[in-house]
């Protein structure tokens, strides 16, 4: 028989008293985080509470990506590209999360969500304020979409302002033209609120980089940085659009959207055009 007894005593130095002290649940609010879940079925689903963490603790993880990126902007401004490549590598790993949690939600058969989505009313995740401040910082500008946010002046205003701030990829396309890269002046002063288009001269200019990479090692692991950031914003993008297509089928949206086929579109998006355009022309 082994002497074992399967417990693990509590060191002498381990706190035991927080009537006077912080502790975790101090620290991290869970008093406000925990008590955020209120479902709203009547009579109560069991489902709803999956449905509720699910995008709240997405929303969470939206507020790290906008604050990342907001970061990674701004050391760009100061040509500190290190540092800002340690904020996209950071990112990158948010939206590995993000994107797994969707089997989660994929657990949710047609038959319960058709049980909770009559209390969802008019709220739809296509509301979400961090998620277009995502889509803005990364530079798919739309005007119209800010007006989607009139109902709260707060969000309203952030995503206003980004919208005629440069974007992610154009701080990068200054920074560039700062360390003497060919940049067209047309991409380093224009209207940034409208949506970014590709120009062909930068195309030849990102061929020059990797046509010699150790040469511009630095420009070169950004833009494929870059790169792995917008494949898995599409990766988000498609997982998204399989969890709606077997959870309600070709069903209109809960926001007024067609569903589907509205998030169908947004794969046609991208963020960084001439970082894809670029690889036609490599080894050419």
């Amino acid at each position: 028989m082994s002497d074992a007894t399967h417990e693990r005593p509590l060191e002498e130095g381990i706190e035991r008293d927080f009537s006077r002290q912080m502790s975790y649940g101090d620290y991290l609010r869970l008093d406000t985080l925990l008590s955020a879940q209120r479902p709203l079925s009547d009579p109560p689903q069991h489902d709803e509470l999956l449905f509720i963490i699910q995008h709240q603790t997405t929303e969470l993880w939206l507020k790290l990506l906008v604050h990342e990126l907001r970061s990674a902007r701004l050391l760009l401004t100061t040509d500190d590209l290190a540092p800002a490549l340690k904020r996209l590598a950071r990112v990158k790993h948010v939206q590995h999360t993000i994107t797994d949690q969707w089997s989660v939600l994929a657990t949710l058969t047609p038959s319960e969500y058709a049980q909770i989505r009559p209390f969802l009313a008019t709220s739809s995740g296509f509301q979400s304020a961090q998620y277009r401040e995502v889509e803005f910082l990364l530079g798919n500008k739309s005007a119209e979409m800010v007006k989607v946010f009139a109902h709260d002046p707060v969000a309203q205003g952030e995503l206003t302002t980004l919208l005629h701030e440069p974007s992610l990829y154009d701080e990068f396309l200054r920074y560039l033209g700062r360390q003497g890269y060919a940049v067209p002046a047309a991409s380093l002063d224009r209207d940034w609120s409208q949506p970014y288009r590709s120009n062909p001269e930068l195309v030849q200019m990102f061929a020059g980089v990797y046509a010699t990479p150790e040469q511009h090692w630095g420009v070169y692991e950004t833009c494929e940085e870059l790169v792995d950031v917008e494949d898995n914003f599409q990766q988000w993008r498609f997982r998204h659009l399989q969890v709606v297509q077997r959870t309600i089928g070709h069903k209109t949206g809960t926001g007024g959207s067609s569903g589907v086929d509205f998030l169908r579109r947004a794969l046609d998006l991208t963020f960084f055009p001439e970082l894809y355009e670029v690889r036609t022309l490599i080894g050419e």
